[in-house]
């Protein structure tokens, strides 16, 4: 049952909780928007798809602004209680800090709890209709997605770059349109300025370019007998398929097979349903190779003893060949070596993607625990931290609070890059942020238990004052010396 204390901490706790969560979420969101106002304000949006996209990048935000609320809240709600020397009076009254902690902590495994079922139902539905709006919107207003001075990639076929866009979202500077249509060649197209509006049909996205240059190259890649192409022009139109960016059935089952639109009832399996395929493509590979090599299993290593007299002489296998039969093996083994490359390269190319969706989806699935566990890991910092510091109000815990979570973070982004250029395991990537703060949590629990100074300003002051004074004797000590030997 719940004391009379435990209810004061959880008081304390609930007001500097919704606070910070609401700000962590505002912050978060404004983010989103920071990026996208200028493409959004005056482009046609109504009110209820603004609301709707606002509500949904809210959504969006929650996982992250949950840890990030729980360890600021709890150097809050300590801070405070350290600051009014209600944490001195409670330890002098026997009770240990663990024990006061205590009923926070069962709140936080609650919330880390709610945490996991809103990642595992909710977020799978937010992300699919945030996506989903998002190429809506794109479809209407494409310049929305195109940024000044990046790379755009999301229109099949084509790669662009914008220098300057104006505000009216049509007309363009410094324009660099790549063609990635033809397999053997690519087409490349510079302007100075020119204009960007999707047609009436909505089924291509027209470029009018002016003073500005076409490169083309005509023949096959890597001959010297190719005819390279330079046409300078001073207006030239240029129309983009915009299909890819439909939001057809197509790829609105694509978005829902997403490893982030699932839950972990689905990627489990899924990965199952990878796995079991890669050892099908694996089976298929060798059942693809075989044919080609079915000489090997009458190979004969007799020739390598080196006492046999008719293969004394013989170093390698090459000089077994008469030379009147050795063009027609070696264009034989070419061939077949040909035939199984071309018969296992689609092999290849499934198994690697299925690969890369495995890692994704193993991420994926870690990532839905490694949030939830954060609630309660960052709070385990936070508490103790705010008892060390005995600081209240919205000054000194932020600091430290921007610091540790800047920290968890960091680990988080640097954990899944390195997992998904496969440097370490999902498990090992997506975990590393808890394998490395866990043991800062249980530091900072230990100092706090220990009534430690080491965030007090004034202990390393009495600390830097102990040394300088000692430092002072020993130069005395020493000068002493000096003068008696003299």
């Amino acid at each position: 049952m719940f004391k009379k204390l435990d209810i004061l901490v959880i008081k304390a706790f609930i007001g500097p909780f919704f606070a910070t969560f609401t700000i962590a979420v505002f912050v978060f969101t404004l983010q989103f928007f920071w990026l996208y106002l200028d493409d959004m304000v005056g482009k046609g949006l109504n009110f209820l798809v603004l609301m709707k996209l606002i509500g949904l990048v809210v959504v969006h935000w929650v996982p992250l602004a949950l840890p990030l609320s729980m360890l600021l809240s709890g150097i809050m709600t300590f801070g405070n209680l350290g600051e009014t020397f209600e944490i001195v009076a409670i330890k002098s009254a026997g009770i240990s800090l663990l024990r006061f902690m205590r009923p926070l902590v069962i709140v936080t495994c609650f919330i880390s709890l709610i945490a996991f079922v809103f990642l595992n139902n909710i977020i799978p539905v937010a992300e699919l209709k945030l996506e989903s709006l998002k190429h809506d919107i794109i479809l209407k207003q494409p310049a929305f997605d195109i940024k000044e001075g990046v790379f755009y990639n999301k229109l099949r076929g084509f790669v662009i770059k914008i220098g300057k866009k104006e505000k009216d979202d049509s007309t363009i500077k410094n324009v660099v349109i790549f063609e990635g249509n033809n397999t053997i060649q690519d087409n490349l197209i510079t302007a100075e300025s020119g204009v960007m509006r999707v047609t009436k049909d909505k089924k291509f996205l027209e470029f009018v370019l002016y003073n500005g240059t076409r490169y083309q190259e005509k023949g096959v890649r890597g001959s010297v007998q190719n005819d390279y192409i330079r046409m300078g022009f001073k207006q030239y139109s240029k129309l983009l398929d915009m299909s890819s960016l439909q939001m057809g059935n197509g790829n609105e089952e694509t978005l829902e097979k997403h490893p982030k639109m699932l839950t972990i009832r689905q990627i489990d399996y899924t990965i199952d349903s990878i796995k079991k395929s890669s050892v099908f493509l694996e089976k298929k590979s060798l059942l693809d190779i075989k044919p080609m090599f079915a000489f090997s299993k009458y190979a004969d290593t007799g020739w390598l003893k080196k006492d046999t007299f008719k293969f004394k002489n013989v170093t390698t296998f090459n000089k077994l060949i008469p030379d009147s039969i050795k063009t027609a093996v070696y264009q034989s083994s070419l061939a077949s070596v040909n035939i199984a490359i071309g018969n296992i390269s689609t092999t290849v190319t499934d198994y690697k993607n299925k690969f890369e969706s495995l890692r994704a989806h193993q991420i994926e699935w870690h990532k839905r625990f490694t949030y939830s566990l954060a609630c309660l890991v960052l709070f385990l910092i936070g508490a103790p931290l705010g008892s060390i510091i005995r600081k209240g109000g919205l000054g000194t815990p932020l600091v430290f609070a921007i610091i540790f979570f800047a920290i968890f973070y960091l680990l988080n982004t640097f954990g899944e890059k390195f997992s998904k250029e496969y440097v370490l395991s999902s498990f090992t990537g997506i975990w590393l942020s808890t394998f490395v703060l866990v043991p800062v949590a249980i530091f900072l629990i230990y100092k706090a238990l220990q009534d430690s100074q080491l965030f007090n300003s004034e202990f390393y002051f009495r600390l830097f004052r102990r040394i300088k004074a000692f430092t002072a004797t020993f130069k005395k000590v020493k000068t002493t010396n000096e003068k008696v030997n003299i």
